[in-house]
């Protein structure tokens, strides 16, 4: 997991770009949000992950198999770098997380029954609303 993580980190690129936002005049003069991109194919996941992370990123993949991230919450370029990554880094763990298996509930013999029961009590009210006939 770490090594993916490390992998990541090097094979990832940022560029940044004019943001919207807060920061006045700012954001018309200085390119403060960043856009990080990733290329799944070269971190060389196995098919569960991969079928996982894709799965999370939804839009922020792209065809090609890129994961692309754009950060433009803070007035900064360094504190936007930081949070790309970061969320980069949360998702690819999400995504090395295995999901619990759903253990199977059991009913005892009075918990059958009660269900039974309670069947045959809705089955009896629903055939009571029928046609009426005037025989």
């Amino acid at each position: 997991m770490n090594e993916v993580l490390d992998r990541a980190q090097a094979l990832a690129t940022e560029s940044f770009i004019a943001s919207t936002g807060p920061g006045g005049q700012n954001v018309n003069k200085v390119a403060t949000a960043c856009q990080l991109r990733l290329d799944c194919y070269a971190l060389r996941l196995s098919p569960e992950v991969f079928a996982r992370l894709k799965e999370l990123a939804g839009s922020r993949m792209t065809l090609r198999g890129e994961l692309v991230f754009t950060a433009r919450r803070f007035r900064t370029q360094e504190a936007n770098r930081a949070d790309a990554r970061e969320r980069m880094v949360e998702l690819l763990t999400e995504a090395h997380k295995f999901p619990e298996k759903r253990a199977k509930s059991r009913l005892n013999r009075i918990g059958k029954e009660q269900r039974i029961k309670g069947k045959k009590l809705r089955g009896s009210v629903k055939a009571g609303r029928g046609k009426v006939s005037f025989d």
